[in-house]
C-alpha cells in the first residue's frame, strides 16, 4: 500500500494513521462539493472552493471537524462552539481558514478569506475569487454569452444546463439579476472583472486576458 511506496520511495520508515470515516451529523460522507469531489489539488478544487466548503458546513459539524481535522487546543474549540449564531458562525470562520492554511499556506488562507469577505461582506479584494481570463479567441468564441460563461466557470454542466439556472432566476450579474437566456456581458465591463453568481454559493470573475 501507500507505507509500503513511501519506504521504497524515501528509503525510510513510514507510518499510517487510520481513522473512521468522516461523515455529516446526517451521515453522509463528508467532501461532496457542488463541483464534485473536494480534491487538495488547488488545481482540481481552487483554494477559495475548498474555503468555502468548510466555510459553508451545517451547524451540527462544525465542532467535529475542529476536534478531529485541526491542531486547536480542545478548551479553545469548546469556546469556540459553546454558543450558537455569531459565535458558531466565527467557528465556521476559524475552521474554514485554519484548514485551509493547513492544506495551502497561510498566504492562500488570507486570501481566500478576503475573497469570501469581498463578496459577502462587501469588502476585501474580489480578485482573489475563482477567476476566468479571456483570450480574444475566447470572447469571439463566446460571444460573451452568459450561458457559455456558467460553463466555463464551471458553475454548470453544460449550456442547457446554464439555461435552466437563468430560467430558474439563479444567475446574477453583480447583483442584477439575468432573466434572458441569451445575455451577454459588456466587454468594456471585463477591464473590471465581472463576477457572475450562481445562487448563494457559486462565484466566478471574467476578466479579459
Amino acid at each position: 500500500g501507500g507505507v509500503e511506496l513511501i519506504r521504497k520511495k524515501e528509503q525510510k520508515p513510514a507510518y499510517c494513521l487510520t481513522t473512521s470515516l468522516l461523515t455529516t451529523s446526517e451521515g453522509k460522507k463528508m467532501g461532496k462539493t457542488e463541483k464534485g469531489a473536494l480534491w487538495l489539488d488547488p488545481n482540481k478544487t481552487s483554494v477559495y472552493d475548498f474555503y468555502q466548503y468548510w466555510r459553508n458546513i451545517d451547524d451540527a459539524d462544525v465542532e467535529k471537524c475542529l476536534r478531529l481535522l485541526t491542531f486547536i487546543p480542545m478548551d479553545e474549540i469548546r469556546s469556540l462552539c459553546a454558543e450558537g449564531g455569531a459565535a458558531l458562525n466565527n467557528a465556521k470562520k476559524v475552521l474554514a481558514y485554519t484548514l485551509t492554511a493547513q492544506v495551502h499556506g497561510e498566504e492562500e488562507a488570507g486570501k481566500a478569506s478576503q475573497a469570501a469577505e469581498a463578496l459577502f461582506g462587501g469588502g476585501g479584494d474580489l480578485s482573489n475569487i475563482p477567476t476566468i481570463a479571456l483570450t480574444p479567441a475566447d470572447i469571439e468564441a463566446t460571444g460573451l454569452k452568459v450561458t457559455d460563461l456558467l460553463v466555463m466557470g464551471k458553475l454548470s454542466k453544460s449550456k442547457s444546463d446554464a439555461r435552466r439556472l437563468i430560467e430558474a432566476g439563479s444567475v446574477l450579474i453583480g447583483d442584477e439579476k439575468v432573466t434572458d437566456v441569451y445575455a451577454t456581458v459588456n466587454e468594456g465591463d471585463l477591464s473590471e472583472g465581472v463576477v457572475i453568481k450562481k445562487g448563494k454559493k457559486g462565484f466566478v470573475r471574467v476578466v479579459k486576458a
